[in-house]
């Protein structure tokens, strides 16, 4: 017997603009979706300008649960379109 742990696979991304990292850090967090982390945030500057841009990116790191199969092909089958297989352990 496996059983698998699978989580939905979704990103968002915002773009903002502050005057420093904190401020884009602090923007970037009030968009934060509930159930998602930031995963990646670039900062550059904005051409004549004293501001920064940055893009965030979040990812859905909520809805995790379980799956199981008697086989691996049988295992990765059960894992629904949108989600990926995170851990698998046998019993």
């Amino acid at each position: 017997m496996l059983i698998g742990t699978i989580r939905p696979v979704e990103t968002r991304t915002f773009d903002v603009e502050g005057k420093s990292l904190d401020d884009i850090q602090e923007k970037l967090e009030a968009l934060r979706p509930e159930g998602f982390d930031l995963v990646k945030s670039t900062a550059h500057p904005v051409k004549g300008t004293m501001l920064l841009s940055s893009v965030g990116t979040f990812a859905r790191r909520d809805g995790a649960r379980e799956i199981e199969a008697d086989n691996r092909a049988t295992l990765d089958a059960k894992v629904p379109d949108g989600y990926e297989l995170l851990t698998l352990r046998a019993l």
